[in-house]
């Protein structure tokens, strides 16, 4: 371990019960995408604390910390903001049903530490790159009302948070970004390096509009949606045999809205569903099989389907485990392996930003 490393180790360990005090009241203040307003307040509030400027409402929530060395290079370490709905979950947050079970309250605690350690003057001189510390919205798939307000209010146009910080240009200056995220695999490391490469996806909203009628007295004179849905879904079922095993498909959906009383024939169903597949060809083939199913089915019913896409996560681009963090996992004396070289069939915004510069994680 060289001095540079002992001296952040030294400031992390120095002030782990502020980090770890940190991680605590954002893991039990869940909140769901573009609505983390408290969070992105928490995290503000500590960047201010190391005396670095910081930038807020960055695609409505997200917050950035810049470290500026005036080198040539700029790397961003990201850290994201929000939860899932979990309603059940042991540690939900009771206002909102939304609980960090996927472990970005840990995400940010790191970023937070790394801040306070590079940002610490001893360690700042040392280095070779500029650094923007961003804590970034919208990493789970938003909730179809929160993304529908912000829609029509002009506020994104994309349901995730680094899609629309690269609209809005937030990564154009960045060179290379570090990311991280709590592992689920069943073995014994405690860090995987390295990324394999996972699906991408598209989300739809597929509206299918027929004709309301009373259900018991004039059942004929009503074009029932929900059947047409209902039929959709079994046309896309009996596609899955045309996927090909190398394209992961995976294709799962909800019915957001069934009908307005069970005496009524339904007029107006939303049915919110997400596409996934290896690659770009790959979702968009599963993508037009699902769009003519649902509207083959609403034709045959006599109903029209009008679907909606938009645009989701790209396929992660697989990235072998890179020296420095393997010599850092090293330091910390951390068991560590290379992630696995399966494909991982999950999706995650940070495929956005692998198509466009190196991630480190």
């Amino acid at each position: 371990m060289d001095t540079i490393q002992k001296l952040i180790i030294g400031q992390i360990e120095a002030h782990i019960e502020k980090i770890v005090s940190f991680a605590e009241d954002i893991y039990y203040h869940g909140e769901t995408g573009y609505r983390e307003v408290r969070t992105a307040g928490k995290v503000a509030d500590f960047f201010r604390s190391l005396q670095l400027p910081v930038e807020e409402q960055l695609a409505v929530t997200g917050v950035k910390a810049t470290l500026n060395r005036n080198a040539p290079y700029t790397a961003a370490l990201i850290g994201e903001l929000d939860g899932v709905l979990s309603p059940q979950h042991p540690d939900v947050n009771p206002s909102n049903g939304i609980a960090h079970a996927c472990g970005h309250h840990i995400q940010l605690a790191a970023l937070a530490g790394a801040a306070l350690a590079l940002s610490s003057p001893e360690v700042a001189k040392t280095l070779g790159a500029n650094l923007l510390f961003f804590a970034v919205p919208a990493e789970e798939q938003v909730h179809a009302d929160v993304r529908e307000e912000l829609l029509a209010q002009n506020r994104i146009r994309y349901a995730t948070g680094k899609g629309e910080l690269v609209r809005l240009g937030q990564f154009d200056t960045v060179d290379a970004v570090i990311v991280h995220h709590v592992h689920y695999a069943p073995i014994e490391a405690d860090i995987l390096i390295g990324n394999n490469p996972t699906n991408g996806y598209v989300s739809k909203r597929i509206q299918i509009k027929g004709k309301a009628s009373h259900a018991a007295a004039a059942p004929e004179k009503g074009i029932n949606a929900l059947n047409a849905a209902s039929l959709g879904l079994s046309a896309v079922a009996y596609q899955r045999e045309t996927f090909r095993d190398e394209d992961r498909v995976r294709i799962h959906a909800v019915i957001e809205k069934g009908g307005v009383a069970v005496n009524v024939v339904p007029e107006d169903v939303v049915i919110e569903a997400m596409v996934r597949g290896r690659t770009m060809q790959a979702i968009k083939d599963a993508s037009q099989k699902v769009d003519r199913a649902f509207k083959g089915s609403a034709y045959a019913l006599g109903a029209k389907a009008e679907i909606r896409d938009m645009a989701g996560y790209l396929p992660v681009v697989a990235q072998a485990p890179q020296r420095p963090l393997c010599e850092a996992a090293e330091a910390l004396g951390n068991r560590f392996e290379k992630a696995p070289t399966g494909h991982n069939p999950l999706s995650t915004d940070v495929g956005d930003l692998s198509q466009m510069m190196p991630v480190l994680g």
